[in-house]
């Protein structure tokens, strides 16, 4: 594996900066010529020119500004680190990873998310539904994510370990036409019993939970009729906010 010497890159920074290679010396209380050496090593591993000549000073070529980009990203992280370890704040924002389960309806997704945006340090917020529950479990477990959103608690025989937290809890709604509406109205839930039914798939909390309720009222929906909504899976996505 080739590796990039950070001092060669960290004299390249501060010549960039400071425009000429005699104003970096005094910077770095270096020799000149030492500056130019490390400078042509750099070069060479990079192959190119980072420097290109204007009038008495030096002005960057086009892979060098593409360096000085990394560079100043890289030293300024630099910078946060040791002010973090000093327990200084720093400016950059808090990162913060969610999986959630494309179950979960996206306004309740927000407000459950809303405390992180309302926090006084910024917060980059990066939220991921492309993967099951139990792909996101794996994930907490590896540190990828920091918290996952789910309709479902982490069951017992589960080989991660992870704490549950119940956020919250909302009612479930049957909707219909207006036809349908008026006739299943009356009498409800019992006049659910030989209706045609549109239900999630079998796999989900949703579903399960409303077969027991369905049971326990003892409703049978119209055989033969009962449709079962299965989701085809989402292609990936990630959404942020910062």
């Amino acid at each position: 594996m080739e590796w990039l010497n950070y001092h060669h890159l960290l004299y390249f920074w501060v010549v960039a900066k400071e425009g000429s290679i005699a104003r970096a010396s005094v910077e770095l209380r270096l020799a000149q010529p030492t500056i130019s050496g490390q400078l042509r090593q750099l070069e060479q591993v990079l192959g190119d020119k980072l420097f290109a000549r204007k009038g008495r000073g030096l002005a960057l070529t086009e892979l060098g500004r593409m360096v000085f980009r990394y560079a100043d990203e890289i030293f300024s992280l630099g910078r946060e680190l040791l002010e973090a370890v000093r327990g200084r704040p720093t400016d950059r924002p808090l990162r913060l990873v969610v999986g959630v389960v494309d179950v979960l309806p996206k306004a309740i997704v927000r407000l459950l998310l809303e405390p992180a945006r309302k926090l006084t340090h910024p917060v980059r917020l990066i939220c991921r539904e492309d993967r099951p529950l139990e792909d996101f479990l794996a994930e907490l477990a590896t540190f990828s994510l920091d918290v996952v959103l789910a309709d479902t608690p982490v069951l017992p025989g589960a080989q991660v370990r992870a704490f549950n937290h119940l956020l919250g809890e909302c009612g479930t709604s049957f909707l219909g036409d207006k036809r349908m509406a008026g006739t299943y109205h009356r009498g409800f839930p019992r006049s659910l019993d030989g209706a045609p039914l549109l239900l999630p798939g079998a796999k989900s909390t949703v579903r399960r939970a409303l077969d027991q309720w369905i049971y326990s009222q003892q409703i049978r929906p119209a055989k033969g009729v009962a449709l079962i909504l299965n989701m085809p899976p989402a292609p990936p996505s990630e959404a942020v906010a910062g």
